[in-house]
């Protein structure tokens, strides 16, 4: 598995008291927001930036197989929809390989077998997913 970080655009969003720093941020693939985990003050610009999903893969739930056959990135209300390549590693997690950037998760239910490699749609909350910054 390729563990690079993937090149994108952010935007601070106003802020909201008492709360993590939110961002919007635009990828290759495209836009959705998430929490910053970098420096606040940084939070406008571009980075290289590694993704975290505090969420577990729930097959049928939150995740389900979809025919298009390319990496996506959106935002429908309070959920970021990940389009990617579903791969399951040997300690019974997983990671989605969306557009250069693998993104890992657990598994709360299991995979159909035979279906490692899979286009999925993941739709998680905004609030569990989480982009750090790599320090250059």
């Amino acid at each position: 598995m390729d563990d690079g970080g993937m090149l994108v655009r952010t935007e601070k969003m106003p802020p909201i008291p008492r709360r993590p720093t939110r961002v919007r941020v635009h990828t290759p693939v495209g836009v959705a927001e998430a929490l910053w985990q970098g420096d606040p003050q940084m939070a406008d610009g571009h980075h290289l930036v590694e993704w975290t999903v505090d969420e577990d893969i729930l097959w049928g739930q939150n995740t389900r197989p979809t025919s298009r056959t390319e990496p996506g990135l959106r935002q429908e209300g309070d959920r970021v929809v990940m389009r990617g390549r579903l791969h399951v590693t040997e300690d019974d997690a997983a990671y989605l390989h969306m557009g250069d950037s693998p993104i890992l998760f657990d598994l709360a239910s299991p995979i159909p077998a035979g279906t490692d490699g899979p286009w999925v749609e993941i739709s998680v909350a905004v609030d569990s997913v989480a982009l750090y910054p790599y320090q250059t």
